[in-house]
């Protein structure tokens, strides 16, 4: 198995983890401190974009979820939807989604923000989520079928190599999952294959301002609770333009030291949580 393989292996059985202790009766986290040993307070301390993907479970609550997508998330989600929230922004609002759309979600985890799009593209569009855990397409699968929505589809496969047709998708959006990617060329150029021309992105992700140490790179944990696999903004937006992307743009962006935390990193490069457009050319 390789370094690539093993990253894969890691964030998988953390996620698959989550999804069956999810209980639907307690906010879901990806990053606890039992198991991360770079402390989480210097990401999100409790702002709004940077709450669930990186928090610890006594500093979230549903009301901190929805901080995320302030007052855009649909009031008739059920917790079942809303309680797997591991996002770290809110990239359907950001997105402008219009009447019969059709969007692809990477990394869509128990499809919080698939079944927002939904609601958004409306009967005559339709959401592909995209995941390579089956414990969260289980979980994803049986919130759609409570739902009763028929436009929402979820499919296992890498983000890496995903299972979409070329030229087939309007609008690309991902919630904290591109930085748990070992192979983010590879992600953006997938991503660019399968939108249409003038398809858009739409991404809310954890990103640094510099770059971690080999050393700090290799710790599975971090990696697998949105750390360490974070890289620097500017390469971040390089590696989109490689693929070929124009217009690649940091929106808004969140960091704990904006609200006024005081934060010991050490060698640590700043994290932070960005939201992120780009279009592929007409």
């Amino acid at each position: 198995m390789d370094n690539n393989e093993k990253i894969h292996e890691n964030v998988r059985d953390r996620y698959a983890s989550i999804a069956r202790g999810f209980t639907g009766q307690e906010q879901a986290t990806c990053c606890g401190s039992d198991n991360t040993t770079i402390s989480l307070d210097q990401i999100d301390a409790g702002t709004a974009q940077a709450g669930a993907c990186c928090g610890t479970k006594s500093d979230l609550t549903t009301s901190d979820t929805n901080l995320l997508y302030g007052d855009n998330l649909p009031s008739d989600l059920p917790f079942d939807v809303t309680g797997l929230s591991l996002g770290c922004g809110d990239p359907v609002t950001l997105a402008g989604l219009k009447p019969g759309e059709v969007v692809l979600d990477l990394g869509s985890g128990g499809g919080i923000d698939c079944f927002y799009a939904a609601k958004m593209v409306g009967a005559e569009g339709y959401v592909i989520g995209v995941d390579m855990t089956d414990d969260m397409l289980e979980k994803a699968n049986a919130n759609r079928d409570k739902l009763n929505m028929t436009n929402v589809e979820f499919r296992k496969g890498h983000i890496e190599n995903m299972p979409v047709d070329d030229n087939s998708i309007d609008v690309i959006m991902s919630n904290c999952v591109i930085n748990l990617s070992p192979q983010k060329a590879d992600v953006f150029a997938e991503a660019f294959r399968v939108l249409k021309p003038g398809g858009r992105v739409s991404i809310s992700d954890i990103v640094t301002e510099g770059s971690f140490t080999e050393e700090q790179r290799a710790d599975a944990n971090n990696w697998a609770a949105c750390i360490s696999g974070a890289i620097d903004v500017n390469e971040y937006m390089d590696l989109m333009r490689q693929a070929g992307f124009d217009s690649v743009e940091v929106v808004d962006k969140v960091v704990a030291e904006d609200k006024g935390i005081v934060v010991e990193r050490g060698d640590m490069p700043r994290i932070y949580s960005a939201r992120i457009t780009a279009y592929k050319p007409a």
